[in-house]
């Protein structure tokens, strides 16, 4: 039998720079794009205050983890589930009765009246209940 060998660690992201992963550094490239941008449009000092925002939003996406899930991720959840919540609750005033039902005759249920044996049943009756099955002289009329 062939050995082979079993990738570990398959969930660790490869490292470009330092402790950074690719994930994590095109995420910063496209924070510094957004502030570049907004360093060209605003003031200065607007500038500055929407650049350190723009840096920890970035920074929030490149390293938060949310019950070990990333936060992209973790937002993406967090808006499908205000889309649509997953508890539905049914609420019977909101329902308008569009048919009109009539209530059905009951039927009574009435088993088949059971038709007594006979003295001359019972005794054949008798007979194959004492050889255990083995008569079966006038079987057809007892499985009725």
């Amino acid at each position: 039998m062939q050995q082979y060998v079993v990738p570990q660690f398959i969930d660790v992201e490869n490292k470009i720079l330092g402790p950074l992963t690719v994930r994590q550094f095109i995420t910063f490239l496209v924070g510094f794009g957004f502030i570049f941008i907004i360093f060209k449009i605003f003031q200065f000092w607007i500038a500055a205050i929407l650049g350190v925002m723009a840096f920890g939003v970035s920074g929030l996406f490149a390293f938060a983890k949310i019950n070990g899930r990333l936060f992209h991720y973790f937002l993406l959840t967090l808006l499908q589930t205000l889309q649509r919540p997953p508890l539905q609750v049914w609420n019977k005033s909101m329902i308008v009765e569009k048919t009109k039902y009539q209530k059905a005759a009951a039927k009574e249920y009435l088993p088949p009246p059971k038709q007594p044996l006979s003295r001359s049943r019972l005794s054949e009756v008798a007979l194959i209940v004492d050889t255990g099955g083995a008569y079966q002289e006038g079987i057809d009329e007892i499985k009725q």
